[in-house]
Formats: C-alpha cells, sequence, structure tokens
C-alpha cells in the first residue's frame, strides 16, 4: 500500500501541476490505462490500511473488519484499471485467495448441530458441535464460530478444548466471558437452562451455530517432544486441555507418542477458573498411563493470596448444561479433511476451469467482436477467475451428499447425548482407580510462576542433553517472559555443559493469536 500509494501520489502531483486534476482522475480510456477505477481502487486500499494499524484495529475491531470487505472493491477496480495483461501478474496470489473465499463461504453456510451447552463456575462457556467422521483436526486447532441470534456478520475464533481422539462425532471449546457477544451467549445458554428446568422436552431453536474450520498447524508438534512445558495464562489452558487429553488417549491406545515428562504452568487470576481442567474428557489417569507419562500441573492464582473455603466443593455441580434440539446437520469437512491429494485436485481442477473459461472467452466473444478495451479485458478475466472456482461449489455439494450419508452411521453408532463421553480405552483392563486431572495439580496463592527456577527444576528431572519443547497460550507479556527465558538458557549453552556433555536446548512455540 506503501508503494501503491506513492504510485498515485505522483501522478496526482503532476497532474496538479499541468492544472488537469480532475479532468484526469475522472478519465476512463477505452485504450490503456483507466484512472477513474484506479482512484476507487487505491481509495478503498487506503481505508482497509488505516483501520488495519494496531490501534485502531485493537479498539474498533468492528470497523476494521467491516471496512476489509472492500477488497473485494479494491481487486475488481484494480483489474478494471490497469487491464487483464498487467492484472495477470498477480492473477495467481489473487486466485489462491478468491479459491479460499470460495472454500470458506460454502463450508460457513453450513447450520452445525450444538450437541451440548455449560456455563462453568468461573463463567466460561462450553460448547460440543456435531462434527463428520471424515473431519480431521489436531490439538492444536482453532475455529471460527457465529451464532446468528447474536450477529450475522460476527465470526469469532476459539481455539479447540478436545483432542480428535475424544470421540469421533464431536469437537468442543470452550469460550471465556469477555465481551458483549460472549455474554449474550452466556445469557442465552442459562436462559434455556431456566426455561427448561423439570421439562421434558428441550427448548428448540434458541442458538443458531456456524462454523468455520478447523484452521491451525498441520502437523500436531506438541507430539514432536518427549520433554513438553505447557504455560498458559487463564483462557489460555484451552488447547493444552486437548494436548492433554491427546497424549493421555495415545497412550491409553498404545499410540505413537513422544511425550513422557509434561510439565503445566498454568497462571490464573481467581480460584474458580481452575475448574476449567474437569473439560478434558480423559481427565482420569490410570496406573498403565501414569507409568509412561509423568505429569506434573503447577498453578498460580495471582489475585488470591489463599485458598477459598469452598475450594474442592464446588465444580462440575456449579456448571448449567443446556441441550438444544438438532437437525441432523454437522460441521462441514471441506477444509478439515486432511487429504493433500484431494486439496490438490481441486485446486488443480480450478486452475484448469479457469484457463478453459479464459480461452473460451478469447475465441468465441473477444475475437470475434473486436474487444479491444482494457477495463472490459480486466472486467471478463475477473469473471473467468470466478467461474474457475466453481469447481468448489461441485466440492461442497458432493461433500454434502456424504455427509447425509455419514449422519445416519453416527446415530446408529451412538446417541448424540451421549456422544461427548469418553469409551473405554482399548487394552485398558487396568481395574486399579484412576487419578483425576485436579489431583495431580499442585496450586500456588498470590504468586506468579518463577520461569527461572521452574525451567532448572524441569532440566534436573529431564536431563542436561534434553531438547525441550515449550508451548506458550496467553498474554503477550507472558509470552515475552518464557521466550526471554528459553532464550537465556540457549545462550548459555556456550558457558559450559552439563553432565552429558552439553546443556539442554529449548524450542519456544507460541499458540496465541492477536486479531
Amino acid at each position: 500500500m506503501a508503494l501503491f500509494t506513492l504510485h498515485g501520489l505522483c501522478y496526482v502531483i503532476e497532474w496538479s501541476m499541468q492544472g488537469l486534476l480532475l479532468k484526469k482522475m475522472a478519465g476512463w480510456e477505452e485504450v490503456g490505462i483507466a484512472n477513474f477505477p484506479g482512484v476507487i481502487s487505491l481509495a478503498a486500499g487506503l481505508l482497509m490500511w488505516v483501520t488495519s494499524l494496531h490501534p485502531v484495529r485493537k479498539r474498533f475491531f468492528e470497523l476494521f473488519f467491516y471496512t476489509h470487505q472492500l477488497y473485494v472493491i479494491f481487486v475488481v477496480f484494480l483489474a478494471l484499471h490497469v487491464g487483464d495483461f498487467i492484472f495477470s501478474i498477480s492473477a495467481g496470489a489473487i486466485f489462491l485467495f478468491m479459491l479460499d473465499r470460495f472454500l470458506r463461504f460454502w463450508q460457513s453456510r453450513a447450520k452445525v448441530d450444538i450437541i451440548s451447552a455449560a456455563c462453568r463456575p468461573c463463567g466460561t462457556v462450553e460448547l460440543v458441535f456435531s462434527k463428520p467422521a471424515s473431519l480431521r483436526y489436531n490439538a492444536l486447532s482453532f475455529i471460527f464460530i457465529q451464532v446468528r441470534e447474536l450477529s450475522f456478520l460476527q465470526w469469532h475464533p476459539f481455539s479447540v478444548s478436545s483432542s480428535p481422539m475424544d470421540g469421533r462425532y464431536h469437537m468442543s471449546v470452550l469460550i471465556k466471558v469477555l465481551s458483549t457477544w460472549t455474554e449474550k451467549l452466556r445469557s442465552i445458554i442459562t436462559d434455556v437452562q431456566e426455561q427448561n428446568r423439570g421439562d421434558s422436552e428441550l427448548q428448540c431453536g434458541r442458538i443458531t451455530a456456524c462454523v468455520e474450520g478447523p484452521y491451525g498447524h498441520e502437523s500436531p508438534y506438541h507430539l514432536m517432544y518427549e520433554n513438553l512445558i505447557l504455560v498458559a495464562g487463564g483462557i489460555g489452558i484451552s488447547p493444552f486441555l486437548a494436548i492433554l487429553s491427546d497424549i493421555i488417549h495415545r497412550i491409553e491406545e498404545g499410540k505413537q507418542c513422544m511425550p513422557k515428562n509434561v510439565l503445566v504452568l498454568w497462571s490464573v487470576k481467581k480460584s474458580k477458573e481452575l475448574s476449567l481442567l474437569s473439560a478434558v474428557d480423559a481427565q482420569t489417569i490410570s496406573s498403565s498411563v501414569s507409568d509412561k507419562l509423568r505429569l506434573d500441573i503447577q498453578a498460580f492464582v495471582t489475585q488470591e493470596t489463599q485458598a477459598p473455603l469452598e475450594d474442592g466443593i464446588g465444580g462440575d455441580d456449579q456448571k448449567v448444561p443446556g441441550m438444544f434440539v438438532k437437525n441432523g446437520t454437522t460441521m462441514s469437512g471441506l477444509v478439515g479433511t486432511g487429504d493433500n491429494f484431494w486439496a490438490a485436485m481441486y485446486f488443480l481442477a480450478s486452475t484448469l476451469g479457469f484457463l478453459l473459461a479464459y480461452a473460451l472467452v478469447q475465441v468465441y466473444y473477444v475475437k470475434p467482436h473486436n474487444v479491444v478495451a482494457w477495463w472490459y479485458l480486466g472486467l471478463l478475466f475477473m469473471l473467468c477467475m470466478a467461474a474457475g472456482g466453481l469447481v468448489v461449489l461441485l466440492w461442497h455439494l458432493s461433500e454434502k451428499r456424504r455427509l447425509e450419508d455419514d449422519k445416519w452411521d453416527a446415530a446408529a453408532s451412538q446417541s448424540p447425548r451421549a456422544e461427548p463421553q469418553t469409551a473405554p480405552a482399548a487394552g485398558g483392563d487396568d481395574d486399579a482407580p484412576g487419578v483425576g486431572l485436579a489431583a495431580l495439580r499442585t496450586t500456588r496463592y498470590g504468586c506468579r510462576p518463577d520461569f527461572e527456577a521452574e525451567f532448572a527444576a524441569f532440566v534436573e528431572r529431564a536431563g542436561d542433553a534434553a531438547d525441550v519443547g515449550v508451548l506458550v497460550c496467553g498474554p503477550q507479556g507472558l509470552q515475552a517472559s518464557v521466550a526471554r527465558e528459553c532464550r537465556a538458557r540457549n545462550l548459555r549453552r556456550g558457558g559450559g555443559a552439563g553432565k552429558s556433555g552439553r546443556r539442554a536446548v529449548f524450542h519456544f512455540n507460541s499458540h496465541s493469536f492477536d486479531l
């Protein structure tokens, strides 16, 4: 945008010196550059650019979001401004973006069943969505959620809090109540619960949810390290609950699982937030798992100096369930199939469709009618790109037909109410009672985690030559503190070595994103 602005400014200065500013800016030549579409495109780009600046985006997010819909004006009028030949320089990237928009549009149109909803004691909302068995994701994925009763335009991203091994037909998220949108969502859920208290029939149609995703890391890099440190702040524990559940399930089922030593450092403001640990489906650790996994959960309550009197009394009994009537619709698997072959095939088919449409237009329309206007050729070029993107629609229709068949298989395999419950692990014949995650938690009040001391103690347990994966999800200040500690320990590797001849290496990974 800086180059575009400089480009336009130079012409404005030249036209002003010639006394032809308004005439030139309003010019729309048939052959050559059309100036007026360029003015419109630059104006739309400047509006998007200004509202993208961090202070504006942070304070006026909806202004930033709605202004960014001008990207359609920006791209279309850019094509009208420069014509098809010059526009083709950027056509590859714009075509990829167009295919992405087609994918997101068709996937997000489906209304997704909410299997269950709950308001936890700490004010956090848990939603469990229905998904097809073929949809693949990992514990580090996130989804965008729209609730039409709250807004037709707002889409909010949330980390997935369930492991892909928790169940074939469901996916859950934890939503911290922070703003107007989340407060209204909690109010709807609690209102449904109050209205249905004592009734056998459930309230219908109170939440209409649409889901886009899952997105995120293709490779579950939490499974790449034998020694793992998870650092979370507040609701940042949500993706780590999915990670813990994923690790526990893999060990129970005898699947390949690298993590053997896991340390969780969780900082919260109030002790009532600690109840989020109960959101993990695989919260019971059997003796067979504890023999293979050393799990240490350290919780730090920063705004309380001692444990409240009701500590250990509340918990799940305080959560408010809200069940919703379902219409048999699951989450779309358009972007979550995990099959790179079919993704490559649809991209190739879309590209061939675009090229074929462009060739037909050239042979049967442009040349026979002697079309020479640059702006019109640019418009035809854009229309051919859109025609190539229609391949996504055909894929969507075939995927929708397949989901219709899969939903009957899901209904036959288990009831929707029982779906979120974790089935007994294969080979889990250990009769000894398991240990809950809450029992593994050590809580400290009135302090923050001392990363230097915690990391040093972890290295003593893991060994001097350990490769340690560090995952952080939380505020920027927390990420910066952990990153500094990782960098300081890695830099000290050259100043001496441990007993094994080398020091531990810390690999920093951030799972936080800021819109």
